[in-house]
């Protein structure tokens, strides 16, 4: 079955199986129309930059990852806040707190995030934002944020509490699934997925990381998206171009596409 999609998370410099034009040609075979690649610490933040200069499907985000607080600097957050003004630079992102690995200092991870979400008031972007074994700080800050914010975002790869969904989504949030929702031992995550409304779902491959049953152990890659999609569909007792239709337009609302 064709689809219509657009990859809303990913990181296209990562990608080592292929060529990228062999990886971009083959997500346009499976009918993915736009494809966002993430920025997670400075020294990636022209690299992306530079894949969406180059190819026309291809969208970007400027952001410090949680893991990468501490390499945050005035100079990398000034280059987030010029860069917002680039047609094709669609969210600040990924920012957010991770308690799980605790790469950088947890006050460090909070500072450089609720200041990423202060360029995302003043510059009127969406966010995404990744957080994970932080769901009380997470909801606290998205409490103070939130009503600030001109556009919301999305809590990408979401894995986290029933607590954290339905906050971020009383909030005006979108949650990203991918890969996660198709492993055997993930029940908390469709969990998630069914509670939260069609209209508040997108879809993700975070390539090249998560890659979905049943290719499990190979590299990920924007083409597997239809996976995820046919997924959501089983969870939610929805047809696949009911879910296809609704995260098309749940991602251009959000985006601006």
């Amino acid at each position: 079955m064709q689809y219509k999609i657009i990859e809303t998370h990913c990181h296209l410099d990562y990608l080592k199986a292929k060529s990228l034009d062999e990886i971009l040609n083959e997500a346009k075979e499976q009918g993915i129309e736009k494809i966002i690649t993430i920025a997670v610490e400075p020294d990636n933040f022209d690299s992306v930059f530079n894949l969406a200069q180059k190819y026309p499907e291809v969208y970007f985000s400027q952001g410090i990852h949680p893991h990468d607080a501490k390499l945050s600097t005035s100079e990398a957050l000034k280059t987030i806040e010029q860069r917002s003004a680039e047609r094709k630079m669609v969210a600040v992102g990924e920012i957010g707190l991770d308690y799980h690995y605790d790469n950088s200092p947890r006050e460090t991870q909070k500072k450089v995030f609720k200041q990423q979400l202060e360029i995302a008031i003043k510059t009127k972007k969406p966010v995404i934002i990744h957080s994970r074994d932080a769901d009380e700080d997470m909801i606290s800050i998205l409490s103070e944020y939130a009503p600030k914010m001109p556009y919301k975002g999305v809590i990408h790869s979401f894995t986290s509490g029933e607590e954290l969904a339905k906050k971020a989504i009383e909030l005006g949030f979108y949650l990203g699934f991918n890969g996660i929702i198709t492993f055997k031992n993930a029940n908390n995550v469709r969990d998630i997925v069914s509670l939260c409304p069609i209209e508040k779902i997108l879809i993700e491959t975070d390539s090249p990381f998560l890659t979905p049953v049943p290719y499990r152990g190979k590299e990920n890659a924007p083409k597997n998206l239809p996976y995820i999609l046919e997924k959501i569909a089983e969870i939610k007792n929805l047809s696949p171009k009911e879910v296809e239709k609704n995260c098309y337009e749940n991602s251009k609302k959000l985006f601006h596409f």
